[in-house]
């Protein structure tokens, strides 16, 4: 089972990502001694809802046929240390000739992405030492 492989060596906090030929870098920013070589996790994880949203979204307007031209997708979220509640929040901006019907469509499929039903579901982490 090796979808993604994470890989940390000495080097404070900077991390290796790879999924099939793809290779990113995650770091932590300098202020918790990181270098800020790349995303934070948490920007891993309000990057991957974007992206998956946005994806959506292009994949719907091409099989409709619509006019969007450019969809940008915002995330971020809070944790409630109190409560544990997490509240993700998204924001999109669709660029086009679309109406009023059709942008409120986009909106609604935007939420159908596969990363959102995820983070929406149930989810159990099974950890084991190899």
């Amino acid at each position: 089972m090796k979808k993604v492989k994470a890989s940390i060596g000495s080097q404070k906090y900077k991390t290796e990502i790879q999924a099939k030929n793809h290779i990113i870098t995650a770091d932590e920013p300098v202020e918790v001694g990181g270098q800020n070589l790349g995303f934070t996790p948490t920007e891993l994880l309000e990057s991957s809802l974007a992206t998956c949203t946005a994806m959506t979204l292009r994949m719907y307007a091409d099989r409709k046929e619509w006019e969007l031209k450019e969809a940008k997708v915002n995330v971020s979220f809070k944790r409630n240390i109190k409560t544990h509640e997490i509240k993700f929040r998204k924001e999109i901006e669709l660029f086009g000739n679309l109406t009023d019907e059709q942008r409120e469509k986009l909106l609604e499929m935007g939420k159908k992405c596969p990363i959102e039903k995820i983070l929406k579901g149930d989810i159990t982490v099974d950890s084991k030492l190899l």
